[in-house]
């Protein structure tokens, strides 16, 4: 795993600052301490830091092809590079190393960028094509590994994170209205956007190309839903099971020591289940919990692990570990990203990386498979649409707003509030607002007169609209995976695990976004995904027998912090000092009065504003280091 940064200029005459360069890359430590390197060649300059996972020895990056016409630096790993690097040298091909890097570089100069459909892996690179004068970036499919770009009149320039892009003096800090507005809704930054304007994110499954000034970005892979209709449950579950069964094998390759996170949930316990039956030797499995036990899982971790036999390693931490993280939330997010899962997140890969420097992790299930609750909402949803509105908005609404406020995880008025709020919208703005922070009308009444006035448009769920053009194929519930696949996952949870993983070093793959699985999934109906109001139904059959029982039947929980109690005691002094009156106002963004009237409220317990607040406590974090214009 590794940080890359480049600099290409659209002249052939001028050359990339060599010091730039380096200063970029720099900021890119803790994501490669094993090795560095540099190159520049005309009017080409690319860099990376590395980790060393495969080829220890002999896997320095800059590389290059043959006769040193292509050059990579490449952050990622592919997993079929065997098969590939037999492919291409029956081919001619002559390889110099053992590395997966140099497969990419070879299957560039057979077929161009047809091989990044050869490619089943995580992966952002860079290749310096020199004959073509053209640099070309590409991204995975799922976006796991990220990818930043800015591109100005004369130049590109690009890196995995933003704090190393914001190195290049070419590349100003002017806040985006519209990102932050996107920000505020979904409590991250969908892509293209990045939250400064002159920056963007290659999006999930593209390839962009930069020659001469010119830009070009096309799409190579998205994801197609019902094409197995008529297919079977026995069928479907043979299918799976030797999908999961390849993907895990593959995922395990790896020439240091490699472990699984393991929650004891369904997606973990699947990934641990397969890992057990591949790995030489016994697997090592990790798990933290929290002493609040709304928020602990580390019972059902162990209980996998004992069925796994397991090398189980598990760390149990006062509330103090995370909550001392909060401050430093800049120093492990260069964007704002309101997921608080960030925090147990960093905590379970600084503790696996004691041990082992690659862990397999369950992300992707949920999307997959529909396994959150939002999807059984959307079913029962439909059923209350049938109940008059002035019924809803006259019994159900007063009834529900007046259930006590608790503050445990998922508690059931917090969870019956969200869903009351969101039947009011249509099925894609409320699936939005089910998941998000503030509503459009929300952000009417935060946002200054002069931030609503700059924005391009009053704010909106656009985002959504704009993703679900690309999914013509996808209907009803099917449209809802497919934004959580994009959105929630893709632009969220994999930012999170990447930016809380690497700040530790540690590597984390996830083979249930392994391709295979990922086009199995989605051609499957999704009656054999949520049969009735059972999640993961075709899932939780693949793995019957392998798992205990009580395992497949527990309901989905989430991996939390308890936010809702910290904002009413011991993070009430850090959200005040960032929210008073006076910080809010000199930023000019946010009405004062609108944050006050929040931060009153959650602290006299009359409302549940957890979400809300912890949006605006990782933005003004942000903004706090980084500085927006």
């Amino acid at each position: 795993m590794c940080g890359i940064v480049g600099n290409v200029l659209a002249r052939a005459d001028r050359a990339p600052d060599p010091a730039v360069l380096t200063r970029m890359n720099e900021r890119l430590t803790h994501r490669g301490p094993d090795d560095e390197g540099i190159l520049v060649q005309g009017p080409a300059g690319l860099a990376m830091r590395r980790l060393k996972i495969i080829d220890l020895a002999t896997g320095h990056q800059p590389m290059a092809g043959e006769a040193g016409r292509v050059w990579i630096v490449y952050n990622g790993e592919i997993y079929n590079y065997q098969e590939l690097r037999e492919t291409l040298a029956r081919r001619g091909h002559a390889f110099t190393t053992r590395s997966d890097t140099e497969v990419v570089v070879h299957a560039y100069e057979e077929r161009g960028l047809a091989a990044l459909g050869d490619l089943e892996g995580m992966f952002a690179f860079a290749l310096w094509d020199a004959p073509a004068r053209t640099l070309v970036l590409a991204r995975d499919r799922l976006g796991i590994k990220p990818l930043y770009y800015a591109v100005r009149p004369d130049q590109i320039v690009f890196a995995s994170e933003l704090r190393a892009l914001l190195e290049h003096p070419a590349v100003d800090r002017t806040l985006d209205l519209t990102a932050l507005s996107r920000y505020l809704a979904h409590e991250y930054v969908p892509a293209p956007h990045s939250i400064f304007r002159a920056i963007k994110k290659l999006p999930a499954g593209h390839w962009l190309t930069y020659s001469e000034g010119r830009v070009k970005i096309e799409p190579y892979w998205d994801v197609h839903f019902g094409q197995a209709q008529a297919i079977g449950e026995i069928e479907a579950v043979e299918a799976l099971r030797a999908v999961l069964d390849l993907s895990v094998r593959q995922h395990l390759v790896s020439d240091v020591p490699l472990g699984v996170f393991l929650s004891g949930g369904i997606d973990s316990s699947t990934v641990a289940a397969y890992a057990a039956r591949h790995f030489g030797g016994r697997l090592k499995t990790f798990s933290i919990g929290f002493d609040d036990s709304s928020f602990d899982e580390t019972a059902h971790a162990r209980r996998v692990a004992r069925t796994l036999d397991t090398d189980h390693h598990e760390e149990v931490l006062g509330p103090r570990a995370a909550l001392d993280l909060v401050a430093r939330l800049p120093d492990l997010l260069d964007e704002p990203l309101a997921d608080a899962s960030l925090l147990p997140t960093y905590l379970l890969s600084r503790f696996a990386r004691r041990a082992v420097t690659v862990a397999l992790s369950g992300d992707g299930g949920d999307e997959l498979f529909a396994g959150y609750p939002t999807y059984q909402a959307h079913r029962l949803a439909r059923a209350l649409e049938l109940v008059p509105r002035w019924v809803r908005h006259r019994l159900v609404r007063p009834a529900v707003e007046r259930l006590p406020v608790s503050l445990d995880d998922l508690s059931l008025d917090f969870r019956l509030k969200r869903f009351v709020e969101g039947m009011d919208f249509a099925p894609v703005e409320r699936h939005a607002a089910w998941l998000g922070s503030f509503t459009p009308a929300e952000q009417g009444a935060l946002l200054t007169a002069d931030a609503l006035a700059r924005l391009p448009g009053p704010p909106s769920y656009a985002a959504f609209h704009e993703m679900l053009a690309h999914a013509p194929s996808a209907s009803g519930l099917e449209r809802m995976l497919y934004l959580d696949l994009k959105g929630y996952l893709g632009e969220g949870v994999l930012t999170k695990v990447d930016r809380a993983s690497m700040a530790c070093s540690l590597e984390v793959r996830v083979p249930l976004l392994d391709r295979r699985v990922v086009e199995l999934a989605a051609s499957l109906p999704i009656r054999l995904k949520l049969r009735g109001l059972t999640t993961k139904y075709v899932l939780k059959r693949t793995l019957a027998g392998m798992l205990p029982r009580e395992i497949l039947a527990r309901p989905k929980k989430g991996f939390g912090v308890p936010l809702a109690r910290w904002f009413r005691a011991d993070l009430a002094p850090l959200l005040r000092d960032l929210c008073a009156p006076d910080v809010i106002r000199r930023a000019g963004l946010f009405r004062p009065d609108t944050v006050e009237r929040l931060l009153t409220e959650h602290a006299a317990g009359r409302r549940d504003h957890r979400k809300k607040l912890y949006t605006l406590l990782a933005f003004q974090l942000w903004a706090s280091r980084y500085h927006p214009a």
